[in-house]
């Protein structure tokens, strides 16, 4: 394996492999029964060739018998062992594929996200669903073959030897030929185009879902036919990419086939003067001469075999970058208290790499207060909130959670104490229970209920068709916009923690719906839980406890202009009183 990946590669590869856990037993017997269905299909070409030489001398029927049988065992024996050999494999393999995306995710949910928050959202599925898959299939597309190959070619090496020692020497040598050398070439090949795949295949993913989510603003942008021309070059790039990888495919096909004509050209060589010596019978040649056609079934696969240990370790380099990227561990436990407290204290904030969009943060949310903070479109309310959540490291100043800073909690006591509900947050292609259960395993189908009685959709799930038991469809695209947005809310209140950051609850609704659904979010707040509300509708704010209020001029970070009651900052803030009256005239018009 080594001549084939890179150190960074066989790196990657070693971290990750147990995170498959793989059962060996259940492995073992894959490669068992591979190599027995291999063998039956070299055992089925030497009898085939003892019957046809032995025939040829015109024995007694009976002297045929026992090879005629065998003929028709090896034959049958080769479709039921792979076939079973093939359940067993996949078996093995979907098993590991699921571990292995398990333990990604796991891994995921314990590590700081401003690595993971670098990548575009394609590239990110791309390497948390299509590597992960690719990583998977190397145990049944190249190790398993491998194995396979290794023993049968062992065997029969090992039963040649038993008719003439110098024909087995050179079946060894050919089958190393076909086996090593033929997929090593494809290796290096498959190199170049896989780099060219993956390159393509990432940004193909990133383009896709640029275009399925916003193509509402990319087509009054007039930007649409920009996109799906670059849409077509990704295209034409990645059938290039696989054009190529198919080159090295045929050369180890070539190689295969030359290294086997070179065997049944050694045997015939070497057993014809061994024919005349009286050292080898001449029905025997016929054996010598003619397996070598079947044993070179199993060397046939490395060529794949080695396409696919190159995307495998490629794909293993991509998720070790995000599970292993951390710094430093984060593992502050947080202290036992009865009231929760998240705390900003002179917080500034920007993403990785960024510049700094908000700065001066300064609020405090306990049990009992609901908190809204207002702001145009773009000025940097989400990444706050993102960075109140833990997602994102502070810029300046700090964010602690009952006195720990939250970047360095424990991830899982942190998540007990505080959720965060995002704008874009996922509606799952399942029922609406398990859609609600998704915040809080411990849910019961009464407490969903109730969750979304309180949620403002109680009548709507007592119409369901299926109750709780309906099927969403993927993203919420079943739902309206306003359904969606109190499912998420639902599943909000499912969660344990006590302390609810919600990002834009009333983003892609009408205004009426928007209005409702906010207040109704911010009476949730009560003696056990609080509310912060990220938003840029002012309308609904009555209920808030406190109104924090960002602007920024031009150029500048932006920073709480002003703070208070909603009925307060109408009176104090001549720039709010003139927001929030510009939503009204925009309702009336």
């Amino acid at each position: 394996m080594n001549l084939f990946i890179t150190k960074e590669e066989r790196s990657a590869l070693k971290r990750l492999m147990p995170m498959l856990e793989v059962n060996k037993v259940q492995f073992a017997l894959a490669v068992l029964l591979g190599a027995l269905g291999l063998g039956a299909s070299i055992g089925l070409g030497a009898t085939a060739a003892w019957l046809i030489a032995r025939a040829s001398q015109m024995p007694p029927v009976l002297y045929l018998t026992v090879a005629t049988v065998g003929v028709r065992f090896f034959g049958v024996s080769k479709a039921v062992l792979r076939y079973v050999q093939r359940l067993s494999s996949h078996n093995v393999a979907m098993y590991g594929i699921a571990d292995l995306r398990e333990n990604v995710y796991k891994m995921l949910s314990t590590r700081k996200t401003d690595v993971i928050t670098r990548l575009k959202r394609g590239e990110l599925l791309e390497r948390t669903g299509a590597d992960v898959d690719a990583l998977g299939d190397l145990l049944v597309k190249s190790i398993l073959p491998a194995w396979v190959a290794g023993v049968a070619g062992l065997g029969t090496v090992i039963g040649i030897a038993f008719l003439s020692p110098a024909a087995a020497i050179i079946l060894a040598i050919m089958l190393l030929l076909s086996g090593v050398v033929g997929p090593l070439f494809t290796a290096k090949s498959a190199r170049i185009a896989q780099l060219a795949d993956e390159r393509a295949r990432t940004e193909l993913a990133t383009q896709a879902l640029t275009l399925t989510d916003n193509y509402a603003e990319l087509a009054v942008s007039g930007r649409i036919s920009t996109l799906r021309a670059s849409i077509r070059n990704t295209e034409e790039e990645l059938t290039v990419a696989r054009d190529q990888a198919a080159r090295p495919a045929a050369i180890a096909a070539a190689i295969d086939a030359l290294a086997m004509g070179l065997a049944v050209a050694g045997a015939m060589l070497v057993g014809i003067p061994e024919v005349h010596l009286g050292l080898v019978s001449a029905v025997a040649l016929s054996v010598l001469v003619l397996t070598p056609l079947s044993s070179f079934e199993g060397t046939a696969e490395l060529g794949p075999a080695a396409v696919q240990l190159i995307r495998s370790a490629r794909a293993a380099v991509r998720i070790d970058e995000i599970l292993s990227a951390e710094e430093e561990p984060s593992s502050s436990s947080l202290p036992e208290t009865t009231t929760h407290v998240l705390r900003a204290e002179n917080l500034s904030v920007g993403w990785p790499g960024g510049p700094v969009v908000a700065t001066g943060i300064n609020l405090e949310l306990r049990p009992g207060t609901s908190l809204a903070l207002v702001g145009p479109s773009g000025i940097g309310k989400s990444t706050i909130l993102f960075t109140l959540a833990g997602m994102l490291p502070p810029r300046e100043g700090r964010v602690t959670i009952d006195g720990v800073d939250v970047y360095g909690a424990n991830r899982e006591e942190f998540g007990g104490r505080v959720s965060l509900t995002a704008e874009d947050a996922h509606i799952f292609a399942t029922s609406v229970f398990e859609n609600i259960r998704v915040a809080g395993p411990h849910v019961t189908r009464e407490d969903a209920y109730q969750l979304l009685e309180r949620a403002g959709l109680g009548e709507w799930a007592a119409n369901l068709p299926e109750g709780l038991d309906t099927v969403l469809g993927s993203g919420g695209t079943t739902v309206s916009g306003g359904e969606r947005r109190r499912l998420l809310l639902a599943r909000a209140l499912a969660a344990p923690a006590p302390l609810l950051l919600t990002d834009e609850p009333g983003e892609h609704v009408d205004n009426e719906t928007a209005d409702k659904l906010i207040r109704d979010l911010l009476r949730i707040s009560d003696r056990d839980r609080a509310v912060l509300v990220v938003t840029h509708r002012l309308t609904p704010l009555d209920g808030a406890d406190e109104v924090l209020v960002l602007s920024a001029k031009r150029g500048e970070p932006a920073i709480i202009s002003a703070r208070g009651k909603h009925s307060e900052l109408i009176n104090s803030s001549d720039h709010y009183r003139w927001a929030l009256q510009r939503e009204g005239a925009q309702e009336d018009m």
